[in-house]
């Protein structure tokens, strides 16, 4: 891993040092030699591997990035293997070829505070397959269907020649195979197929569909076979640097268009030595998966109490938008009615006063006319011969009298009952008893004493209906 940068994100993903500074320095007084630096932290942090030196699996073959040399051999046994680590870059072509590059939800630094440090840890090899010499990165871009007919077409062959009996390979490309391990919180199990190779018939028939193997994986991981005849295959052989079939790993995701390889096994294996080192791996990998799975589990019920906490806040903000609207347009409809009531208000006011205007213009107008019309009648005569007495009685039961000249006319009786201003009505008539005598419009301009009311007369006012 020539990269500085990748060297020492690996470095505090394997520790667990959060602290770039001190990473720094330990990979700089180790010459940036990545696997010593580990080797030594882990040592140092584990007293018990003081004794036996930190040794790779023994399938593996481990080119070092800084000391080509190999690893001198102790005379007492080897300790029992930890996990055989690796980061893989993925080609370009796996990844362009599925649903996308799957982001490490369980990381590195996870999966060592998961307590998977406590056996010892060979670092197997780092960084991209370039090395590998298959020029994978620069092949065709696999697209989706072919990936997916691929793994299908495997899925058939192998059904077809050893049954199917053995592990439920899924019949998708590796990406959404390792997409799915992710979502169901397991491992993927990655089984590369050579059809050539003299012990893949037997590997496959005794162990890979043995009861106890294809159960154990089907209801423990995600698994995912591949042909090295084809394409996604021979690039994940070469990822993986496959050097010996049968080759099955357990690998996970990590960051960066990479993979986690957490195990590999070359070589034919009888079905008890494959239950063992997946039951350990298993073992190992499940604090992490458990705790990767309830870290899920709260994000989710984080995201739905989000999702209620909004749900009810937007609820209480629409009540309250309502509650604003009404209180709203409760104002306004009082306001109208306030306007209009004070419209109303205005217009009987303006009205009343138009009336009493009226009103008033009008008793101006009667007191001018019984003041002309008293006026009209001139002075009242001293009793004589020529003189008629005439009484008046109102409908209220006032009686008027007064004297007048006799040949004055009836027009002036009228004249005179206006005068008084003892009447509201203005259309009435002078009527007398004994003989019943109405001097109406008709009679207005006879005499009194043509009228027949000389020397005197009573007279009552009759209001017309």
């Amino acid at each position: 891993m020539g990269d500085v940068a990748d060297k020492l994100a690996y470095f505090q993903a394997i520790t667990g040092l959060e602290d770039p500074d001190l990473c720094t320095e330990i990979l700089a007084a180790h010459n940036w030699d990545l696997e010593l630096a580990i080797s030594t932290f882990t040592s140092s942090s584990n007293p018990s591997s003081t004794d036996t030196p930190l040794q790779p699996h023994p399938n593996d073959h481990v080119p070092s990035a800084s000391n080509p040399q190999p690893q001198p051999q102790h005379q007492h046994p080897p300790p029992p293997p930890g996990l055989a680590w690796k980061l893989i870059t993925l080609p370009v072509s796996v990844i362009s070829g599925s649903l996308g590059l799957v982001s490490g939800a369980i990381g590195l630094g996870l999966w060592a505070a998961g307590g998977v440090l406590s056996y010892s840890l060979g670092l197997v090899g780092l960084g991209s397959p370039s090395g590998s010499g298959s020029g994978s990165s620069s092949a065709p871009l696999v697209s989706v269907t072919a990936a997916a007919s691929e793994a299908m077409d495997f899925v058939a062959a192998f059904e077809r020649d050893y049954g199917s009996f053995g592990p439920n390979f899924v019949g998708e490309g590796f990406m959404d195979a390792l997409q799915r391990s992710r979502n169901s919180f397991k491992l993927l199990f990655v089984y590369l197929h050579s059809p050539d190779h003299p012990d893949t018939p037997s590997f496959c028939q005794r162990t890979l569909c043995s009861e106890t193997i294809a159960a154990f994986v089907n209801e423990n991981f995600v698994c995912w076979g591949g042909s090295i005849r084809a394409s996604e295959g021979f690039k994940m052989s070469n990822s993986l640097k496959a050097s010996r079939f049968p080759f099955c790993a357990l690998v996970m995701a990590a960051t960066n268009q990479r993979i986690a390889l957490l195990q590999q096994v070359e070589g034919p294996k009888s079905s008890e030595e494959l239950l063992v080192t997946l039951q350990r791996v298993l073992e190992e990998s499940s604090p992490v998966l458990v705790a990767a799975r309830l870290d899920a589990e709260e994000r989710r019920n984080n995201m739905r109490l989000r999702e209620e906490q909004d749900a009810a806040y937007r609820a209480a903000l629409e009540a309250d938008q309502a509650r604003e609207r009404q209180r709203r347009e409760e104002e306004e409809r009082l306001a109208r009615e306030a306007a209009e009531a004070e419209r109303k208000r205005k217009e009987e006011e303006e009205a009343r006063e138009r009336a009493a205007q009226e009103a008033a213009e009008k008793q101006a107008a009667l007191a001018n006319i019984r003041q002309e019309k008293a006026l009209s009648l001139g002075e009242e005569p001293a009793k004589g011969p020529n003189v008629t007495q005439v009484l008046v009685r109102f409908p209220n039961g006032e009686r008027k009298e007064r004297r007048f000249n006799s040949i004055v006319t009836i027009q002036s009786l009228y004249d005179y009952v206006d005068s008084l201003g003892c009447l509201e009505a203005e259309s009435y008539s002078l009527v007398s008893n004994f003989p019943r005598t109405v001097y109406g419009q008709e009679k207005l301009t006879l005499s009194l004493k043509e009228a027949g009311l000389h020397p005197q007369a009573s007279l009552f006012v009759e209001l017309s209906s």
